[in-house]
């Protein structure tokens, strides 16, 4: 079982325990979507594995920020907020800009890309290595730059 997954079963224990009803919504759904992703699959997921439904939440909670924002639901806008927070404790300490530049040039080295048709190859590489700590689509953009 990955450590990951023990804590947010613990965190969800203890909000249980503490009658944090917000909190073990939210956690809730998070083991929701593990144990569903789990299931139709059929394995035990991993800490990186995780932490791409951890990232996929965090897209969507901040699409619906962005959404109810220009609805004028302010009383959603603070509920996602929240959610989002939660959600965001889980994910590891984020890459700074020259960190990340650093990983993909050293992947554009162990590939030889020399041109944006070698970009598959380069995000290849990349991905396990900046799940959860940077956001993917400006890693791309990134990427692209950097090859183009």
């Amino acid at each position: 079982m990955s450590s990951l997954k023990d804590r947010i079963n613990d965190d969800v224990k203890t909000a249980m325990r503490n009658k944090d009803k917000d909190r073990l919504v939210t956690l809730r759904m998070i083991t929701a979507a593990i144990k569903q992703k789990e299931v139709d699959e059929r394995v035990e997921l991993d800490d990186t594995r995780i932490l791409a439904i951890l990232d996929k939440m965090i897209r969507q909670h901040r699409d619906s920020i962005s959404q109810y924002e220009s609805a004028g639901r302010h009383d959603l806008v603070e509920k996602e907020k929240s959610e989002l927070t939660i959600v965001q404790f889980y994910m590891p300490e984020q890459l700074g800009e020259d960190e990340l530049k650093k990983l993909i040039q050293s992947a554009i080295q162990s590939t030889g890309a020399t041109t944006v048709k070698d970009m598959g190859k380069v995000m290849g590489i990349i991905r396990p290595q900046v799940q959860g700590r940077a956001d993917m689509a400006k890693t791309g953009e990134l990427v692209k730059a950097l090859l183009g």
